[in-house]
């Protein structure tokens, strides 16, 4: 698999006073550096969709996609968050199939609200790491900080409108 380290996604916060969204991920051992990434507000949905464990009564778009692998007899094994280049964010998706494993490059949050919906394992490579990741005290019980970071995504939840995401320039 590479040099890679488990990471555990801690939760979102949003960026004031822009309200961006921030996927904040933390290595389970080791250094317990903490990566975080700008994404989108259906991305950011999404992964808070997921880590409540909440099941919509139609598939939205990552169900729907992991419906469709497991209909085409394929396992989504794990996600690598691999490199940043030009401040862009990349991962792999690590399938599992009928004709072996096979990587499918993507936006980390995809990757992410993917991996949460499989039960798949979530990994940061050692390289980015190194490059992004800082420590962080580990004062703050994880629990504590979890729970900070769900209520500033549900003030972010219901503070949006659609408008949000219109285009500004047309």
């Amino acid at each position: 698999m590479g040099d890679v380290a488990r990471v555990e996604i801690v939760g979102l916060r949003l960026e004031l006073p822009s309200n961006q969204p921030i996927l904040v991920l933390r290595e389970t051992e080791g250094r317990r550096r903490v990566v975080t990434i700008y994404i989108g507000g259906p991305e950011a949905s999404a992964i808070h969709t997921a880590l409540e464990g909440t099941t919509p009564p139609r598939p939205l778009t990552h169900d729907l996609t992991l419906l469709l692998l497991e209909a085409a007899g394929t396992r989504l094994d794990r996600v690598v968050v691999t490199e940043i280049r030009n401040e862009t964010y990349f991962a792999d998706i690590v399938l599992s199939g009928p004709g072996g494993e096979s990587r499918v490059s993507a936006r980390p949050s995809d990757a992410v609200a993917l991996a949460l919906r499989a039960g798949a394992g979530v990994f940061a490579s050692a390289e980015l790491l190194d490059e992004v990741g800082r420590e962080v005290s580990d004062d703050t019980p994880a629990e504590e900080e979890e729970e900070s970071v769900v209520d500033e995504f549900r003030d972010f939840l219901d503070t949006i409108s659609p408008e949000d995401f219109s285009d500004p320039t047309s």
